[in-house]
């Protein structure tokens, strides 16, 4: 964890001697996305900057939205993500009871009360930032007749909207949130985890400051717009008289990437729209969608790093992302021989039927990464972009009589082509040097062409899918309503390849460096024998989002 305003604050207070303690807290409604990720690495990374605990609390209070499945994928995806509170899971479910009774000793100090105003009514009489708030025909309720009211409200006793309980503050607040907000609404759907026994729930503003108190949490990170929220936090504290110290609500900005949306609204859109394929497809930036495309949680940590904390808004380039993916796979993925348009080539002076098996490093930097070994025949796949009849001047790869390297094997140069028709080459006839053998020329002479290949006898045919960035303008909330006509025309393209044998069984998320192409991530859709893989990042950026 990097030195930071937050961290500032936290060492001015280091002299009370009060030990950390975060939280991180989503709702099991979803599931996390990359701007998730870096509220994540922010909480864990300052409890353990100052040797505190991060606890994971999932803000359960609506049982309209929330799933254990969503609880379940959450927990999963922080584990993956290399973070695990040392305590079990919180639910702000579990404070239910303790909610309940400090609404009602909001009540009986005169500092809430029931009010019967309807949805439309309650919008209107809150005013707006022009004009002030008017005060609901009901705040003058007796405390008694607020006590029975809410006890009915608890007891199921009301329809839905029939009735709400609000804190009473000042409805001439120039902070909309202080203009007597609603702290319990009436719920008819079962809740997941406690079933029919609550018919009210508590709103957000209201459980999380006192889960926090509750749990000890010292300090309460959040996303800027919560800002005006923080005197309301504060209000609850005090009036419930919550002990010093109290958990101190800390603003930063929120994590905003240019060319995609973070919006979990809009990112449920892009699901159930059929936009995409799911919540993990590859081209979401949910944490299930970068895991699935083959980015390493330990890239999206550093990406997080990198970026930084601030009070102030601001776009990132998701460049900046995928070059932590680059950095990190470069380092840490075996490399891989895989043909996407092949071209077949026939060596001429290599006998009919006779089969070699060449030695390959898995990692040129790496010898820790072991050998594999590489068969080679009669025929073999290039890639059709490394082959022109007319090459222009400079021009480094296969061409009529010109000998470029085949990576790990021979040295090879064309001796002639065929064509279809229509005039479109279909195959190459070349010679090797038998005595290139590993791809060393035995004279010295200087080849400057090296391509990657894999034997046509032997290639196993896959499925890969490449994807596009999923819109074409960098910020597609800008267009408002109208943000789903930025999306990519035909933003995942699925075609074949013929990889190299060896790589029949791997497994589900493992990544390979496809030389010369980018890398790939082998996806669960596939099977040993028809693979399929998602190209993860290209070698180098390929697309910048205009803007």
């Amino acid at each position: 964890m990097k030195d930071n305003f937050i961290t500032a604050i936290i060492d001015a207070q280091q002299a009370t001697s009060r030990s950390v303690q975060t939280r991180f807290p989503p709702e099991p409604n979803g599931y996390l996305h990359i701007g998730h990720a870096k509220s994540i690495c922010l909480n864990f990374g300052i409890a353990a900057r100052y040797a505190g605990q991060c606890l994971l609390r999932f803000d359960d209070t609506n049982p309209e939205t929330a799933r254990a499945k969503y609880a379940q994928a959450i927990a999963e995806d922080l584990r993956w993500l290399g973070f695990a509170s040392a305590a079990p899971s919180r639910y702000a479910s579990d404070y239910f009871a303790h909610l309940h009774a400090s609404a009602v000793q909001l009540i009986e100090a005169g500092l809430a009360y029931v009010d019967t105003l309807s949805g439309a009514q309650l919008r209107e009489y809150r005013g707006s930032l022009t004009t002030p708030g008017k005060e609901s025909p009901d705040r003058n309720r007796s405390v008694a007749e607020n006590l029975e009211l809410f006890r009915r409200m608890s007891a199921g006793e009301f329809a839905p909207g029939a009735c709400v309980l609000r804190a009473k503050i000042d409805m001439n607040s120039p902070n909309l949130h202080l203009r007597d907000p609603v702290l319990y609404r009436i719920r008819t759907q079962p809740h997941y985890r406690v079933g029919t026994r609550w018919k009210v729930f508590p709103l957000y503003d209201f459980t999380q400051c006192l889960s926090d108190a509750v749990e000890g949490v010292t300090h309460s990170l959040c996303t800027l717009e919560f800002e005006d929220n923080r005197p309301l936090y504060e209000w609850f504290l005090e009036k419930l008289q919550i002990p010093d110290p109290r958990p101190q609500q800390i603003e930063f900005a929120r994590l905003k990437l240019n060319g995609t949306v973070v919006s979990k609204r809009l990112l449920t859109q892009l699901v159930d729209g059929g936009h995409v394929r799911g919540w993990d497809d590859p081209r979401m930036p949910t944490l299930r969608g970068l895991r699935r495309r083959g980015c390493p949680a330990e890239a999206i940590r550093e990406f997080c790093a990198k970026i930084g904390l601030t009070k102030k808004d601001t776009t990132i380039d998701i460049q900046l992302l995928e070059n932590c993916m680059r950095e990190e796979l470069d380092r840490t993925a075996p490399r891989a021989m895989a043909v996407l348009e092949p071209l077949r080539v026939v060596i001429e002076n290599y006998p009919d039927g006779q089969e070699d098996s060449l030695p390959a490093a898995n990692h040129p930097a790496d010898a820790g990464f072991g050998e594999r070994q590489l068969p080679f025949s009669r025929e073999v796949y290039i890639e059709r972009t490394d082959f022109m009849e007319q090459p222009p001047a400079r021009y480094r790869r296969l061409a009529p009589g010109r000998e470029v390297r085949l990576r790990y094997a021979y040295l090879l140069q064309c001796t002639g082509v065929e064509h279809d028709v229509h005039g479109r080459v279909v195959l190459v006839r070349g010679r090797i040097d038998p005595d290139s053998r590993g791809g060393r020329a035995p004279d010295g002479r200087k080849v400057r062409g090296t391509l990657h290949w894999v034997s046509a006898q032997h290639a196993l045919e896959a499925e890969v899918r490449l994807y596009q960035p999923l819109f074409t303008d960098s910020d597609p909330t800008a267009l408002g309503e109208q943000w789903l006509q930025a999306l990519t025309p035909d933003s995942l393209q699925s075609g074949r390849a013929w990889l190299e044998p060896g790589l029949t069984a791997a497994p589900p998320g493992q990544v390979y460096q496809f030389e010369r192409l980018g890398y790939f991530c082998a996806d669960p859709d596939g099977s040993p024998q028809r693979p399929v893989y998602n190209r993860t990042v290209t070698l180098r950026d390929s697309w910048r989002p205009p803007g």
